[in-house]
């Protein structure tokens, strides 16, 4: 008898393993890390235009009369950053809106939260954008090494 079509571990079929195996599955159908840094950018933007430091006495105030707008961008980027997760097939449009938002927030929103916002908004919605779906290949689809039919 071979162990050739044995699994390494046998008994490691743990509520955690099948749970991490499942979300994994999950995660590779749709731009996961895109919509993770859509969602990401909204905290910094958000973040900043409501910012009060106190360094002793000394109270520096960072709000601006764009603070409605930055919510507007905030909330945005957090729906946008859902729907990558949950409907990977408008993709392109949120991608598209991601990065307009990114962009829009640097006069906005304190420099697009100091730039982390806007790097993070650019950089997720760029990704949406290169993400496509991945083709099942059939088991007779395959290549050997030397340019031969494989057998799956």
């Amino acid at each position: 008898m071979t162990s050739a079509g044995a699994p390494a571990h046998p008994h490691s079929d743990s509520g955690f393993a099948s749970a991490r195996r499942a979300f994994q599955a999950w995660r590779r159908t749709r731009p996961f890390w895109a919509g993770l840094l859509v969602l990401l950018a909204a905290a910094p933007i958000i973040y900043f235009p409501y910012f009060n430091l106190s360094l002793g006495v000394l109270s520096v105030a960072m709000s601006t009369t764009a603070g409605a707008g930055s919510l507007i961008i905030g909330l945005t980027l957090i729906v946008l950053g859902g729907l990558l997760w949950f409907q990977p097939i408008i993709r392109f449009f949120a991608g598209c809106v991601a990065v307009f938002l990114g962009v829009l927030s640097l006069p906005i929103s304190n420099f697009g939260g100091f730039f982390f916002g806007t790097l993070l908004a650019a950089t997720g919605g760029l990704l949406a954008l290169a993400w496509g779906p991945v083709d099942a290949e059939t088991p007779g689809d395959t290549v050997g090494p030397e340019g031969e039919p494989g057998n799956g």
